[in-house]
């Protein structure tokens, strides 16, 4: 039964390990502080590249078996953070696999979320939203972040389920888009000059796909409390993250404090206090009537 007075926030993301990377502090936060955390992960990753070399055998053009290893790495991130409602998209009936890069064999298959019908995809998602009845939605922006198409295909199919849901009943109070504002990468940047390890392969915080102007965060989200949790699940998918990888690098250089501010911009509802000096939300829930 739904607590009507429970803060309710629902995540949207591609494959497993993108939550960690992106929502791991708000969403270990945000279950302490006795909200209901449910994550939809829309594929399971199965052409994602292997960093584990004793696992290489998982790859997809071996013994295809990725996919089902991440669903136990996902497992236990989600552990990490405490969050025990965790679904992938259209399970049982339905499942989506990863869809590689555009241009490539994998993303021409029918199985490929790519190209899955969008409402069918969408219906899925709102049996899901009508379930639980969010009160806030967390997913990428129009260009899935960085132009993945599955990012792509998740924000589409989030942002349609959104839509119909509101036409059979619940309205999603707020919608969020991850980001980051590019003061931020530039801080980055310049912390891993001279490391011997570069900020993500970008030279200029221009060039960092995530990036967006600083006027268009809205809200950033402090969880320094929760960034021990956020790191233990990011290293809860070691066949994705390597943990001498510039996410790890750049916590030696800024300090592991740098994962705990997650920074979003609000496309949906209405912005409210309390905020930063910048004039950013404090909180995803601020303004939102539990019902």
């Amino acid at each position: 039964m739904i607590a009507s007075t429970q803060p309710r926030l629902l995540l949207v993301h591609a494959h497993p390990d993108d939550e960690s990377i992106n929502n791991g502090a708000t969403m270990a936060a945000y279950v302490a502080r006795g909200a209901q955390v449910t994550l939809v992960t829309c594929t399971r990753g199965e052409e994602g590249e292997i960093l584990v070399p004793e696992l290489s055998h998982l790859a997809s053009d071996k013994e295809d078996g990725l996919g089902a290893h991440r669903e136990i790495e996902l497992a236990a991130a989600m552990n990490e953070l405490g969050v025990s409602d965790f679904r992938f998209l259209g399970a049982p009936v339905k499942k989506w696999r990863d869809s590689g890069m555009i241009g490539t064999p994998q993303n021409e298959r029918p199985d490929a979320f790519w190209n899955s019908d969008l409402d069918e995809a969408a219906r899925h998602l709102e049996k899901i939203i009508l379930e639980i009845k969010p009160h806030v939605l967390i997913t990428y922006d129009e260009n899935g972040g960085y132009g993945h198409p599955d990012h792509i295909k998740a924000h589409q199919v989030a942002m349609r389920a959104a839509e119909l849901a509101r036409t059979s009943g619940w309205e999603i109070k707020k919608i969020y888009w991850n980001t980051i504002p590019i003061s931020v990468i530039e801080e980055g940047i310049a912390a891993m000059k001279g490391t011997g390890v570069d900020f993500f392969g970008v030279e200029k915080a221009e060039d960092f796909p995530f990036a967006a102007p600083d006027h268009l965060v809205t809200t950033v989200f402090n969880g320094d409390e929760f960034v021990a949790k956020k790191m233990a699940a990011m290293k809860a998918h070691p066949t994705q993250i390597a943990v001498d990888g510039p996410f790890f690098a750049l916590s030696d250089n800024l300090g592991f404090r740098v994962w705990g501010r997650e920074f979003y911009r609000l496309v949906h509802g209405e912005k409210s206090g309390p905020f930063d000096e910048a004039g950013r939300e404090l909180d995803l829930f601020a303004g939102v009537e539990l019902n």
